[in-house]
């Protein structure tokens, strides 16, 4: 394995290690569409690089996180993190005004129990915001299977494969569609209040070739007010429990 990502890359993707432009704007994303002042659930929260920036806005902030060390890392941005899974979330049930899902749910085992339960706990009038990969995306970025090794990397076009075929190179992460993530939500009491896709921070290049990184970035994110974000990194979903 490549020195550049953990043991845990293929299994549980990568936690968010820094904080730079990517992140800082998707916070503003979240910004715009979830009240952070109340009780913040981050459902998968990783080191806890969301929760951290949470705190100016919030007064009570939770993470749940799989892995007991990355948990551990999160302890000091937060009012307490649980080790769990998020497909039985460890929380009564109406809790939470805001729950926060950063590109987790295509990890999970079964990402139908995990946005239930994201619902479950989310108080009435209550937001849920959801990041997570889009399937129109060019790059897969969680590597491949091939030939029974993990390829950690970014590898074109596998998204693109029908199923059977692009299922048997990442069968360790999923992808979505627009309607294959709202159909996670059928029959929730739930109403959908904003969906879009965005393309990525792509801060590696900006860092390396700062005026071609910002140029790319420029780019793409005006695509996004175009049919071309069809092809954007990640979907951004906010959902609200109904009253």
């Amino acid at each position: 394995m490549s020195q550049n990502h953990s043991p845990l890359a293929a299994l549980r993707g990568e936690p968010g290690y820094v904080w730079r432009s990517g992140q800082e704007r998707r916070l503003n994303m979240i910004l715009e569409w979830a009240d952070l002042s109340g009780r913040i659930l981050d459902n998968g929260c990783g080191l806890g690089t969301y929760l951290r920036a949470f705190q100016p806005h919030s007064r009570e902030q939770f993470g749940l996180e799989i892995e007991f060390e990355r948990g551990l890392k999160a302890i000091p941005f937060s009012h307490g993190i649980t080790q769990g899974v998020g497909e039985t979330l460890p929380f009564a049930s109406n809790q939470f005004d805001f729950v926060f899902s950063n590109e987790v749910i295509e990890h999970v085992a079964n990402d139908r129990l995990y946005a239930a339960e994201m619902v479950r706990v989310l108080r009435p009038g209550g937001r849920l915001v959801i990041f997570c990969p889009n399937r129109w995306y060019p790059v897969e970025q969680h590597g491949i299977y091939w030939r029974g090794q993990y390829k950690f990397g970014n590898i074109p076009l596998v998204n693109y494969l029908p199923d059977v075929w692009r299922n048997k190179l990442a069968p360790h992460v999923r992808t979505y569609t627009r309607r294959g993530l709202n159909s996670l939500f059928n029959d929730l009491p739930v109403r959908q209040v904003h969906h879009t896709r965005i393309f990525g921070g792509y801060d590696n290049i900006e860092h390396r070739r700062p005026q071609l990184g910002r140029a790319l970035k420029r780019t793409l994110y005006a695509l996004e007010k175009t049919p071309f974000r069809l092809f954007g990194l990640s979907h951004l979903l906010v959902i609200e429990k109904k009253i």
